[in-house]
């Protein structure tokens, strides 16, 4: 058996585990005021880390591009509390034409 196979089969076990054990965690545990609160923070986290890796890296390198100005545009327009649409589109529009400019 290949070294591929085992790390497969070992990355399915591992999370075949950790889904059998969150399961079974207590109740009293999960209604801990700290766990809510790391809970209702981890989803922002992690998109925050996904836009930033997605908007300012190329492979190896980081880079300040078109993508970025999508991004400060999309900022802007919601601070300006813009509907999510006008931010989506203010974005890719941005980001199209500083694409096509430069």
């Amino acid at each position: 058996m290949s070294i591929f196979w085992i790390s497969v089969i070992g990355s399915s076990a591992l999370a075949f585990c950790l889904k059998l054990f969150g399961a079974s965690v207590p109740e009293n545990w999960l209604n801990h005021p700290r766990v809510q609160l790391i809970n209702n923070l981890i989803p922002i986290a992690l998109l925050s880390a996904l836009v930033a890796v997605n908007s300012l890296a190329d492979k190896t390198k980081l880079v300040i591009d078109n993508r970025t100005a999508g991004v400060a545009a999309a900022i802007a327009l919601l601070i300006a509390k813009a509907p999510f649409p006008v931010v989506v589109v203010g974005a890719a529009v941005t980001s199209a034409v500083l694409y096509r400019v430069f």
